[in-house]
């Protein structure tokens, strides 16, 4: 493995975990705000994030790398409202999309096709994961401040959809 395509693993293992964390921390937030749903939908983000953290680093273990399992950052611990918390989750899937990108970048100036076609799975997978809390901000745009006991309740299962949709 190019040292350079596992130093972009690396780093991706430690935003993989970050994320795992943030998610965390928002949804330990939402529950204590009494949001069930909004909770719920956070908790599984967090656990997702974790899987994609463990698929990272067992590719690069697989490949020969060497893996670093970093220090973990502390998320923040408070938010506003909702709105502003998934308006936060919209800008941490950017992040994380332009940082699956620099990946593909990587492997193309480094003719790593390997890793150029396993590392598919996670540009297709930010499409989606940007588009959901989309779906979720132009909701909470629609409902208003008002309303959050219908959108708390209803959350969950737009996530529970998307698993149900990928399994089909």
């Amino acid at each position: 493995m190019k040292k350079r395509i596992e130093e972009a693993i690396n780093l991706q293992i430690d935003r993989e975990m970050y994320s795992s964390h943030l998610y965390l921390s928002m949804a330990v937030w939402a529950e204590s705000n009494g949001l069930s749903g909004t909770s719920k939908w956070l908790y599984a983000q967090a656990l997702e994030e974790r899987t994609h953290m463990l698929q990272f680093i067992q590719y690069l273990n697989g490949r020969g790398g060497k893996v670093i399992v970093p220090a973990i950052m502390q998320p923040p611990q408070m938010w506003e409202n909702v709105k502003e918390l998934f308006s936060e989750v919209l800008k941490h899937e950017q992040f994380i999309t332009d940082s699956i990108n620099e990946i593909v970048f990587l492997c193309t100036e480094e003719k790593d096709f390997t890793t150029l076609n396993w590392v598919q799975f996670f540009v297709n997978e930010q499409i989606e994961e940007e588009n959901a809390v989309k779906e979720i901000l132009d909701k909470l745009n629609l409902l208003g401040d008002n309303n959050m006991y219908l959108f708390d309740r209803d959350i969950f299962a737009l996530r529970t959809a998307k698993t149900a949709s990928e399994k089909a």
